[in-house]
C-alpha cells in the first residue's frame, strides 16, 4: 500500500452505519444461504442433457467409444432418468419423451414429428409401424450430437490435465526458488469501516433490498411485449446492472474523497491495461490452474454431503434457451458484467485494504469467503472460496486488476460454453 500516515478516526455516525449495515447483511445472507437449499440444483438437468445428446449421438459413434463417451444402453438409462423424476418437476417435453421411449398408445406422435426437437422427432419416427433405423435417422444430426458429446466429455478432462501440470510446475519453481518476487500490492486507502459500507451496505443491503423494489416495475416495463426466453434475458442484464450501481457509485464517491497526489501510480484500482499480452498470459495460466482445484473442491462436497442444490438460476436459463438473442444477453452479463463488476469489489478494493491491515495471505481468504457468500449458495461456497483464492493469487502475483477480469471473464466463458455444448 502506498500510505504510512496515521489513519484518521472514523466519525461516530459512519461508524454506527457500518454496524447496522454489517447486521443487516448478515441477516441477509445467512437467509439467502438457507434458502438456497431449497432451490433445485441445476446437476440433474445437467445430466438428462447429456443423456439425451447420447441419444442422439449413439449412431454416429463408434462401437468401440460408445461404453467411454455415453456408457451402456443410453436409450435405458434416459428412461429410468425420466421415471424416476418426480412427475411434478416434468416439464411437458420430457413428460412426451418418456411415453414415447415407453411406447405409450397416448404417446402424441404426430406433434412430436412436427416439432423441432430432434430427439422428439426420432422417437416418432421410431414409434410410426412402418419405421426403420435407416429412415430415421439424420446422420448431421447426429454426427453434431457427437461432436457436442465429445467436447463436453474431453474439454473438462484436458482442461484439469494441463492445470495439474501447470501447478505441478509452479510447485516445483517455487520449491527450487526460482519464482520472480511479486510486486507491492497497492490499492486505495480506504478504512474497514469503508469496505464494510462499501460490500456489505451498498452490495447487499441496498442491492438486495432496495434495488429490487426499483429494479421489478423497471423490468416489467421494458420486457413486457418480449416473450420469453428474450423476457428473462433482458431481465437479468437489467437486474444485474442495477444491482452493481450502488456499490460503484458509493466506491467513486470513496475513491474521490481520497487525495489524488497519494494515489500509487496506476491509480487506486491498479488496472494495469498494459501490455495486454501478459495480462491474457496471466488470465490464462490462472484460469488453467485454478480448475482441478475447483474440480475437486465440487466433487468432495457432492461425495461429503451430496449435492445440495442452490446453483445459480442463470444456469438453468442457459440450458433451457435456444434463442441466439437471449444467450448473447445472458454472455454478456456472465461473461462482461460480472467479472469487471465483482473484480473491482473483491480483488480491486477489498483484496488490497485487507492486506494493508492482516497481511496479504489472510487477505486472499478472506476476501475470497466474502466472494463466495455473496453468491448465496451453500452447495457453490467451496469451490466459489476455491475460485477467489485463485483469482487473489492472480492479483498479488501480477500486481494489476485486468488478468483478475480477464481469468474471471474465462471461467464464467468456459462454463457457459460447457452449457452450450449440452
Amino acid at each position: 500500500m502506498s500510505s504510512s500516515s496515521p489513519r484518521p478516526v472514523e466519525p461516530r455516525w459512519k461508524t454506527l452505519l457500518a454496524i447496522l449495515s454489517l447486521v443487516l447483511a448478515t441477516a441477509i445472507w445467512v437467509t439467502g444461504l438457507i434458502d438456497s437449499l431449497s432451490r433445485p440444483s441445476v446437476a440433474p438437468v445437467l445430466t438428462l442433457q447429456q443423456q439425451e445428446l447420447s441419444v442422439l449421438a449413439e449412431p454416429a459413434v463408434p462401437s468401440a467409444l460408445r461404453p467411454v463417451l455415453m456408457g451402456e444402453a443410453p436409450r435405458q438409462v434416459l428412461l429410468q432418468a425420466l421415471r424416476d423424476s418426480p412427475e411434478s418437476r416434468r416439464s411437458s417435453r420430457q413428460t412426451q419423451l418418456l411415453k414415447l421411449l415407453q411406447g405409450s398408445e397416448d404417446a402424441d406422435i404426430a406433434a412430436a414429428r412436427a416439432s423441432d426437437d430432434p430427439l422428439l422427432q426420432l422417437l416418432a419416427c421410431e414409434a410410426e409401424p412402418d419405421a426403420s433405423e435407416a429412415l430415421c435417422l439424420d446422420q448431421q444430426i447426429a454426427s453434431g450430437a457427437a461432436l457436442r458429446l465429445t467436447l463436453s466429455a474431453t474439454l473438462p478432462l484436458v482442461m484439469v490435465l494441463l492445470g495439474s501440470l501447470l501447478l505441478l510446475q509452479q510447485g516445483w519453481s517455487l520449491l527450487r526458488g526460482q519464482q520472480q518476487p511479486s510486486p507491492s500490492l497497492e490499492g486505495p486507502e480506504l478504512t474497514l469501516i469503508d469496505m464494510i459500507l462499501l460490500v456489505a451496505g451498498g452490495f447487499v443491503v441496498i442491492s438486495a433490498v432496495a434495488m429490487p423494489l426499483l429494479a421489478l416495475p423497471l423490468v416489467g416495463a421494458l420486457t413486457s411485449a418480449l416473450a420469453s426466453p428474450r423476457r428473462e434475458a433482458v431481465g437479468v442484464v437489467i437486474n444485474y446492472s442495477l444491482m452493481a450501481l450502488p456499490s460503484l457509485l458509493i466506491l467513486r464517491r470513496q475513491l474521490r474523497a481520497l487525495d489524488p497526489q497519494r494515489s500509487p501510480s496506476g491509480g487506486w484500482l491498479q488496472w494495469g491495461l498494459h501490455p495486454p499480452a501478459s495480462a491474457l498470459r496471466l488470465a490464462a495460466s490462472g484460469w488453467l490452474m485454478v480448475t482441478p482445484v475447483v474440480t475437486l473442491a465440487g466433487w468432495l462436497v457432492v461425495k461429503l454431503v451430496g449435492d445440495p442444490g442452490g446453483s445459480n438460476p442463470l444456469l438453468e436459463l442457459v440450458l433451457g434457451s435456444r434463442d441466439p438473442l437471449a444467450l448473447l444477453l445472458l454472455l454478456l452479463t456472465a461473461v462482461v458484467l460480472a467479472p469487471l463488476f465483482e473484480e473491482v469489489i473483491f480483488r480491486g478494493t477489498l483484496l488490497p485494504v485487507l492486506a494493508s491491515r492482516v497481511g496479504s495471505g489472510t487477505a486472499v481468504l478472506l476476501s475470497a469467503l466474502v466472494f463466495a457468500l455473496a453468491h448465496l449458495s451453500i452447495g457453490e461456497l467451496a469451490p466459489l472460496t476455491v475460485l477467489g483464492i485463485g483469482l487473489g493469487l492472480l492479483r498479488l502475483r501480477g500486481g494489476r486488476l485486468l488478468p483478475c477480469v480477464l481469468m474471471h471473464a474465462l471461467w464464467n466463458g468456459i462454463t457457459f460454453l460447457n452449457l452450450l455444448l449440452l
